[in-house]
């Protein structure tokens, strides 16, 4: 799979981890930035991810902040997405089977790298159930259109 990550420069050396992580698992990584641990604004990350997840670039995302949330807030305005924070793998699954969440946040000042890594690799194993999800997964991204 192809995926993109993104972070701030709170979650650097958390980032390089994870990107480790998903190469030893056989998937090919897309680095969005930031490359530095000078201070940057998270919202230009949060949306390049999202901008490469919606428009194919890659398949799914991966965003890491402070705490994931800023980070996946400036995501969730990109037209398609739908990032969630986890900082536990069952939300991750939940995130992934009911509502077919294409981008995964973070925090680095929130999880390790055991548990992030857990995290990522129950988001990635874990299928989206359809059925009576689709219908709101549906319903959620009709809100988009109500404000265009």
């Amino acid at each position: 799979m192809k995926i993109g990550i993104g972070n701030d420069h709170s979650a650097l050396e958390l980032k390089a981890e994870i990107i480790e992580f998903l190469k030893e698992k056989g998937h090919e990584v897309v680095d969005y930035g930031t490359y530095t641990t000078d201070s940057c604004d998270y919202p230009l990350y949060g949306e390049k991810v999202g901008r490469a997840v919606v428009s194919g670039e890659v398949e799914q995302g991966i965003l890491i902040c402070g705490t994931g949330l800023g980070i996946s807030l400036a995501a969730n305005k990109v037209k398609g997405v739908r990032a969630a924070v986890c900082s536990e793998p069952y939300t991750a699954k939940m995130a992934r089977q009911h509502n077919n969440c294409n981008i995964l946040a973070f925090g680095a000042r929130v999880v390790g790298a055991e548990l992030a890594k857990l995290i990522v690799e129950t988001w990635l194993n874990t299928e989206f159930e359809g059925g009576r999800h689709e219908r709101r997964v549906d319903m959620i991204m009709e809100i988009e259109k109500k404000d265009q």
